[in-house]
């Protein structure tokens, strides 16, 4: 049951006027998708990512040689950029777990744990990637808390 928004008097919940005053129910608000805070596809104009799609994949195929040819093919792409920036995240990140796992190389653990965690980025380059043959732009799992090249 609800009630009528004017008078108060209480109806059923199908009515679309208040049998008492005649005053129109609100109607019901549908809810809107909700679309994560790690997608930016709509943010980009969908001309510049058909055009673009094939260099925004070269950041995740070719590491940082890719990065550098990106960048500079689509200097002008916002959605090159955005997924160079991506690119970048992944490639940093690789590189400082690489470098952990050879500072630490004597123990047994970190550099298989470094293994994994590369593995993991590398799965994770996979994803971008046909996100981006999807046409999407969305910020990689894990990497996308990391506050740096926003």
């Amino acid at each position: 049951m609800k009630y009528c928004p004017k008078c108060g008097t209480q109806m059923d919940d199908n009515l679309s006027f208040c049998p008492s005053c005649g005053a129109p129910t609100a109607a019901p608000v549908a809810p809107a998708a909700v679309v994560p805070a790690t997608d930016h596809t709509a943010e980009y104009d969908p001309k510049d990512i058909s055009d673009n799609k094939v260099v925004a994949m070269i950041p995740y195929l070719s590491g940082y040689i890719g990065i550098i040819i990106a960048a500079i093919i689509a200097k002008d792409s916002p959605y090159v950029a955005f997924h160079v920036r991506q690119a970048l995240k992944l490639n940093v990140v690789s590189t400082l777990i690489m470098l952990v796992s050879a500072i630490l190389c004597w123990t047994f653990i970190v550099p298989i744990a470094g293994m994994i965690c590369l593995a993991i980025i590398s799965v994770l380059e996979i994803i971008a990637f046909f996100q981006v043959c999807g046409g999407k732009a969305k910020e990689p799992a894990i990497i996308s808390n990391l506050k740096f090249l926003k």
